[in-house]
């Protein structure tokens, strides 16, 4: 390092944790002491004499405050190590010194242009708004914030209201996780056993009236999807569904062309300068991941730059085990009803399972039907509480399957979803006095009205569309709501 100006200050901080030997060369009268114990060797003489270099040199950095003296060692340096790297600053210096400097240097770092660049992402522009809005309407919160997941919640939703409580939190709000129904998907059970989540479980809406503010993350509206009363008063939603219906909170972050919420939280985070702990690094990067489907499913560059953000702050090891889980006894029945059963037209499997106990598990099922040879469409349906649950994944096809379930079952029921991941909900006494009937026949009843509309509608299917997602791919999975 040659000369130690206020850059090289904070860079030999980070130098010093590269590994190898870091040597100094500073002029006579530069301060040293914030040198101590970082830099392994402190020469004092012009970094422009050759002979206070070492013998060898893999990097050069040119940090002095002065710029013709940089200039200066930055030739030397070249002259001296051919070979070597050589990063000096500029930006900050005179166009008659900054360009002979571009000549002997390899890359030059503007380092008041970074500075000034990184003032003004975090003071204006959209981003910077959204992220003041929510401080503000947090900060206003007298009290306790309920953060309020969709019902039986996906790693999305769950990652998402741990990282809102811990904004929260920074502005002095208590906040907890909560959430309707049960967490029932083994990864997702996974996931809150292994990073030990301390999530909250509402069973009644009047639960709600402890709290002086209320989120909803990864939906939108109370009441829908949620067991929220519809006419609950909502302070923050952040989604990344578009909305069926409009949105009313004090404040609103909807953006559809991300690939998870928990996109949207990571920069929320980044933003404030905010360091996410272990846990909630994890839990968001395995949100992303799910939503995106290992970013192969509607993932842009928000989603990435979200995952390299978390990256370095996550616990790998927790993300292997909760991928490995041990499947459960209702899953392994649901699986094996599905493929005993299964009807198969072409490429496309249709199969129902009966009465369940999980409704997780034909989502489960559905991913493993997916995977048998020459099947490119899979949908799983069962029945438990007086509705049935339909679930579909597509690949390797051009149909959209949200829109074929959509075409088939909405008007019967609640459905949609993305063109390779949907689902759907039908009121069991939509198709009569069913019932009353035996078990294996009410199956059989649901069977054959279920596969009998997917073939219809498949013998014309709709095409995926090549667009943004608008509000027709709201994603029904966990589980749909009438509205």
């Amino acid at each position: 390092m040659l000369g130690c100006g206020r850059t090289g200050e904070t860079v030999v901080g980070v130098v010093s944790t590269w590994g190898g030997e870091l040597r100094a060369v500073v002029p006579d009268e530069a301060r040293v002491d914030t040198l101590d114990g970082i830099v392994d060797d402190v020469v004092r003489g012009d970094p422009a004499d050759p002979a206070t270099y070492p013998d060898t040199v893999d990097v050069v950095l040119v940090l002095g405050e002065d710029a013709d003296h940089n200039l200066a060692a930055a030739r030397q340096a070249r002259e001296t190590f051919p070979d070597a790297l050589i990063v000096a600053c500029g930006g900050w210096v005179g166009a008659d010194v900054t360009t002979p400097l571009a000549d002997v240097a390899d890359r030059i770092v503007d380092s008041r242009g970074i500075v000034a660049e990184r003032f003004r992402e975090a003071v204006t522009g959209e981003g910077a708004e959204r992220v003041r809005r929510l401080l503000s309407v947090v900060r206003d919160i007298d009290g306790r914030l309920a953060v309020v997941m969709h019902d039986n919640p996906d790693p999305d939703a769950i990652a998402s209201a741990l990282a809102l409580a811990s904004i929260a939190e920074t502005v002095g709000i208590d906040a907890d996780a909560c959430y309707f129904g049960d967490i029932s998907h083994q990864e997702n059970r996974a996931l809150v056993n292994l990073l030990d989540l301390d999530l909250r479980n509402f069973e009644t809406s009047d639960e709600i009236d402890e709290y002086a503010g209320v989120a909803l993350v990864d939906h939108s509206r109370p009441g829908v999807n949620d067991g929220l009363d519809p006419d609950t008063e909502v302070d923050v939603v952040i989604d990344h569904h578009p909305p069926r219906a409009p949105v009313e909170a004090r404040y609103v972050d909807l953006r559809s062309d991300v690939g998870a919420t928990s996109t949207l939280l990571a920069e929320h985070l980044d933003r404030l300068g905010v360091t996410p702990d272990r846990t909630i690094a994890t839990a968001l990067l395995y949100g992303i991941r799910i939503d995106t489907r290992d970013f192969t499913r509607e993932a842009v560059d928000s989603d990435f730059e979200a995952a390299a953000f978390l990256l370095p702050h996550v616990d790998e090891s927790v993300l292997d085990r909760v991928e490995e889980p041990s499947m459960s006894p209702d899953v392994l029945a649901t699986l094996s009803a599905a493929i005993r059963n299964r009807r198969l037209r072409g490429d496309v499997l249709t199969t129902g399972v009966g009465r369940i106990r999980d409704r997780d598990a034909l989502a489960q099922a559905a991913d493993q039907l997916l995977d048998m040879e020459g099947v490119c469409i899979a949908v799983v349906h069962g029945f438990m509480d007086g509705t049935i649950y339909v679930s579909g994944r597509a690949r390797g096809t051009d149909v959209d399957l949200g829109e074929v379930l959509r075409d088939a079952l909405g008007t019967i029921g609640s459905a949609g979803g993305h063109a390779d991941m949907a689902g759907a909900q039908i009121p069991l006494g939509i198709l009569g006095s069913v019932e009353e009937a035996s078990a294996e026949s009410l199956a059989s009843v649901v069977d054959d009205v279920i596969a009998g509309r997917l073939f219809e509608v498949l013998e014309d299917p709709p095409s995926a569309p090549r667009r943004d997602p608008t509000a027709a791919d709201i994603a029904f999975e966990f589980p749909l709501a009438e509205e």
